[in-house]
């Protein structure tokens, strides 16, 4: 158009392609610092940052920010001849990654094994090493508890409770879970006595009345297991019927043999329907297995006072042991209604089957206490 200014139509696309040739070289400079600034930080940690360049709005570079005087700023690359493409920035691709992550777990692995090793070598040091012998366990404390045979539950309480067996003996011994006295013919007795098996246990230095009763209960059914009860179910007896008489045959015979004849007597009787008359069942009423008894006490009418009442006492009058329970369930086979001791011996009995036998027995015992001045000591 005249009087306009004219232009080269072609100028413009030069100075195009120059801004953008300029452009693709900022960003290669940018790229290489980017790449270089990723090595500086991973060769030193601490350095401080860069202000990373931004991409120019007017075509014209853009200055970048002044690094810390401690750290120079590297030397850039020279410029890529124009047209060249950029150069991919330098850090860490995906190979290196994944290469480091195997190195690093390889160097774990290793760690692991050998702290593995290191600890068993010192747990085989403590052990004594791999051939050495196993060692011994500490010996457990124990104690050993006697109870002899036809003690009743007044009588062992006290004596666990000297030997220090923690616990009321007594009160435990009235019922005890998972012992059923019905499965021996017991009707609801008030307690245990006649079951608690006399022997001697081996108990914790530090024992409880339950450990004891625990021992004496199983003592119990083990060696009853072993006691033949035909004869004694063939008179009308049940088990805790056989306890009875063995516990008064423990009171009464302090020489073994007789036992079975002790025993026989007591049968007799039950089978005349007559008093037993042993007074070791009033003994036991009133725990008094020492003092005489009073002719005023063998009148009273009480449950345990056999002179007054036939048949057998309401429970065992102790806690008898397997030859008496052997006793009591297979007696003699005799004729006998009667005993009484024999004057200069230490408890054996002359046993009678009339009641004149019986009381020439018994003068003759009662004149030779008087001549001796008393019973035997030194039995």
């Amino acid at each position: 158009m005249p009087g306009a200014d004219w232009h080269d139509p072609f100028a413009q696309d030069q100075e195009a392609i120059e801004r953008e040739r300029r452009r693709a070289e900022r960003e290669t400079r940018r790229r290489e610092r980017q790449g270089s600034l990723g090595e500086k930080v991973r060769a030193g940690a601490g350095a401080a940052p860069e202000t990373r360049d931004q991409p120019a709005q007017t075509g014209e570079p853009v200055a970048t920010a002044t690094r810390p005087a401690a750290r120079p700023p590297a030397t850039p690359e020279p410029p890529a001849p124009a047209g060249t493409p950029p150069r991919p920035p330098r850090g860490r691709g995906p190979e290196t990654i994944l290469a480091r992550r195997i190195v690093g777990g390889l160097i774990v692995i290793a760690a692991v094994a050998l702290l593995a090793f290191g600890v068993s070598k010192v747990i085989g040091a403590l052990d004594g090493g791999p051939h050495a012998p196993a060692p011994k366990p500490k010996p457990v404390k124990t104690q050993d508890f006697t109870i002899p045979e036809g003690l009743d539950r007044h009588q062992i309480a006290d004596l666990a409770k000297k030997a220090g067996i923690k616990g009321d003996y007594e009160h435990a011994t009235q019922r005890v879970k998972g012992f059923d006295p019905s499965k021996y013919g017991a009707d609801n007795p008030p307690n245990l006595e006649g079951f608690l098996f006399p022997a001697t246990y081996e108990l914790p230095q530090r024992a409880t009345v339950h450990d004891l009763i625990e021992r004496q209960l199983q003592a119990f059914e083990d060696n009853l297991a072993g006691v033949d009860m035909k004869y004694a179910k063939s008179k009308n007896l049940n088990t805790y019927d056989v306890l009875k008489i063995a516990s008064m045959v423990e009171r009464e015979v302090q020489v073994p043999k007789e036992r079975p004849l002790v025993a026989s007597v007591i049968y007799n009787r039950l089978a005349a329907n007559n008093p037993l008359g042993i007074d070791a069942t009033i003994r036991y009423e009133d725990h008094n297995y020492t003092e005489p008894l009073l002719e005023s006490r063998l009148l009273e009418d009480t449950p345990y006072n056999t002179r007054m009442h036939p048949g057998l006492p309401p429970t065992p009058i102790g806690n008898p042991g397997l030859d008496s329970i052997e006793a009591a369930a297979n007696p003699a086979k005799t004729d006998y209604f009667y005993y009484v001791i024999k004057p200069g011996t230490c408890g054996e009995h002359v046993f009678t089957k009339t009641k004149a036998e019986f009381d020439r027995a018994s003068t003759a015992y009662q004149q030779a206490l008087e001549a001796e001045g008393g019973s035997p000591t030194d039995c």
